[in-house]
């Protein structure tokens, strides 16, 4: 009788430490839903987010300027690749980036509309971080790209910018990723297309199937 109450004492104690080390519970994830500590983001689920409501997005040709582009329909879609335990950083695969061109609307003398606004070069990787930073890179030879083209006095013309990364802030009070002056240079395009282009938008809420995403 001994003998199987300590086997059976030992057996409990060694289930117990393998759990303790076993693999990270829905409220060790970085990305979660239903709240701080909630319940897990699998790996291969599809977050998306489009700009928060009464919000623009903006590509002005200077960080203090109002001159440029501005839409105010936008979102992004991305695929989770790993959610490890907390505190930790996240990744996804961010595999679109659209903008309705018919939101937008320009105010660059000389342009009488945006035809459209591409996100070239996806996907893109992405890290989240447990303090809220977010890191969006192109792939390994790659750069990050965004085609504009706009209908102007003497026609339509493409305006080419590149960035080698954005960096972006989650924020965990409305779902929210805001992006702020990160900017681009324009690598080709007529004398219409500003030199340097600087993007700011916020995105929210992002969302896993519905839940609202967030950061731990």
């Amino acid at each position: 009788m001994r003998t199987r109450s300590l086997l059976a004492l030992a057996g409990t104690a060694t289930a117990l430490a393998l759990a303790a080390a076993g693999p990270a519970t829905a409220a060790d994830a970085v990305l979660t839903t239903g709240g701080t500590g909630g319940t897990a983001v699998a790996v291969g689920d599809t977050l998306t987010a489009p700009l928060a409501t009464g919000t623009s997005a903006t590509l002005y040709s200077s960080a203090t300027g109002t001159s440029g582009v501005t839409c105010t329909s936008s979102q992004f879609t991305a695929t989770v690749t790993d959610n490890p335990a907390a505190p930790g950083t996240a990744t996804e695969s961010v595999t679109a980036h659209t903008f309705d061109s018919s939101s937008c609307t320009s105010n660059v003398i000389g342009v009488l509309g945006v035809s459209s606004i591409t996100v070239d070069n996806l996907p893109y990787s992405a890290t989240v971080a447990s303090d809220g930073t977010l890191t969006v890179s192109p792939a390994a030879g790659s750069t990050i790209q965004t085609t504009v083209k706009l209908r102007t006095l003497l026609g339509s013309i493409t305006c080419v910018y590149q960035a080698p990364g954005l960096t972006g802030k989650a924020d965990n009070a409305d779902g929210s990723i805001t992006f702020t002056n990160q900017q681009f240079t324009k690598v080709s395009g007529s004398s219409l297309c500003f030199a340097s282009g600087f993007f700011s938008a916020k995105y929210a809420p992002v969302t896993d199937g519905g839940a609202q995403v967030y950061v731990n």
